[in-house]
């Protein structure tokens, strides 16, 4: 026969001396399952977890294809009943056809969150011949704790000191500084003497427009050629043939 892990906390139920409860209001929340059996050979299974608190019973959904590692996230309200400290959990594979598979089963124990008002824990659960089939996930409250551990859930801040000299002035610095930087030296006189520059040579004087020979005469004169403008003929009119 395989037993459980010790890891797992209140295998063995401590001694009860929680009383009180009767009435009052136990919150269970269905996290999920990890490391279930696998019930199924070709298709991945549909496991959903059953909770039984003396004459009370709760169903989760199926989780549809959840395999070995099903999420529910689903809480329950159950009302507690004096002397009866222990929860019963089954976990179940839903078929459609034929009967639903068993997976496994186990007992959570109440008395940390009883006293504390809070238990997160996962939970063993075994098979019919005591084998371990995985573990379902649950976290517990309950709000009539006589020892709540709800400031101790998470870490703490840590404390805030007072500084060791108070606040004032700001420290010195490591070299001294001029409240004001240095006056820059105006000229005696705006604007300076001398400004603006003397005109003289500048801009030269302009060249007269037009040139003087230009444009030029027209018509050209001769150039001495007996080309060019003949003079009139002098002779005979016809000329004679030659």
């Amino acid at each position: 026969m395989q037993s459980p892990p010790s890891s797992y906390p209140y295998q063995t139920p401590p001694s009860m001396t929680v009383s009180g409860i009767h009435g009052q209001t136990l919150e269970v929340t269905v996290v999920g399952c990890n490391r279930l059996k696998d019930t199924e050979w070709i298709s991945r299974q549909d496991p959903y977890v059953i909770l039984e608190y003396g004459t009370t019973k709760f169903r989760t959904r199926t989780c549809t294809d959840g395999g070995k590692n099903p999420k529910f996230q689903e809480k329950f309200i159950f009302s507690l009943v004096e002397g009866l400290h222990e929860l019963q959990i089954s976990v179940w594979n839903s078929n459609t056809i034929t009967f639903d598979d068993f997976i496994g089963t186990g007992k959570v124990q109440l008395h940390k969150v009883l006293t504390h008002g809070y238990d997160d824990t996962p939970w063993p659960i075994q098979s019919k011949h005591g084998r371990c089939t995985g573990e379902t996930r649950l976290i517990l409250h309950y709000a009539n704790a006589a020892n709540k551990l709800a400031t101790n859930l998470g870490p703490s801040a840590p404390p805030y000191l007072t500084p060791s000299t108070p606040y004032g002035s700001p420290p010195p610095c490591a070299a001294p500084y001029l409240p004001y930087p240095i006056p820059y030296p105006y000229p005696s006189a705006y604007p300076p003497s001398g400004y603006p520059p003397s005109a003289t040579g500048y801009p030269p004087p302009p060249l007269p427009y037009p040139p003087t020979a230009y444009p030029p005469p027209y018509p050209p004169p001769l150039q001495g050629t007996s080309y060019y403008l003949p003079g009139p003929y002098t002779g005979p009119y016809p000329p004679p043939p030659y």
